[in-house]
């Protein structure tokens, strides 16, 4: 298995197009998804196809997506796709652009709202499916470790992952959701 692609972002215009929170779901929809139009990711996110092209020029523009003229039956389709399986940034490598580091902050904010409401959603409605309520789980571990062993952790629950959202699926007849995962770890205090 290759390991995917992860950009490193230092400017300011990618962040920032990170930041808005429809731009940051078509984002999602196209890690999902695959190579989509303006008119999928339209549909998918309940946006009007002026509105999602006009977001995919901003997210084209800050290098974050592509055009995929390949998948295009005519010359009038244009698809998209990601340019990189998922991006990273560190704070301390933008301490000298205030701009980027402002737009970082507000991408890891829009981020963390993100993912707290979709736990809020799952919750309200996850007596729906028994299967599915089995099936999820939330974690909470207390360590004690150094920033290189924290970074450490970070690289092997990023690996196990990586390796399940990549892995061949078996032709089992199985029907598989889309399932978000995500795990966070910092200082702080009980």
């Amino acid at each position: 298995m290759t390991k995917p692609e992860v950009r490193t972002l230092r400017d300011a215009r990618s962040l920032a197009a990170l930041a808005h929170p429809f731009r940051s779901r078509m984002m999602d929809a196209l890690k999902v998804d695959g190579p989509s139009t303006a008119s999928m990711l339209a549909a998918r996110t309940g946006q009007a196809v002026g509105n999602a092209s006009h977001h995919l020029k901003v997210l084209s523009e800050a290098g974050l997506v592509e055009e995929a003229p390949e998948l295009a039956r005519d010359r009038r389709e244009r698809w998209w796709r990601l340019v990189s399986s998922g991006t990273r940034w560190s704070t301390l490598e933008l301490e000298d652009d205030p701009a980027a580091g402002a737009a970082a902050r507000e991408a890891e904010a829009l981020g963390l709202r993100r993912q707290v409401e979709r736990v809020q959603a799952w919750m309200s409605n996850a007596d729906t499916d028994p299967q599915w309520a089995d099936a999820a789980f939330a974690t909470q571990n207390w360590l004690r470790v150094t920033p290189a062993e924290l970074r450490e952790v970070a690289d092997e629950l990023v690996e196990v992952l990586v390796r399940w959202g990549q892995r061949e699926l078996p032709d089992d007849g199985a029907e598989r959701e889309p399932v978000l995962v995500f795990a966070r770890g910092f200082p702080c205090q009980p």
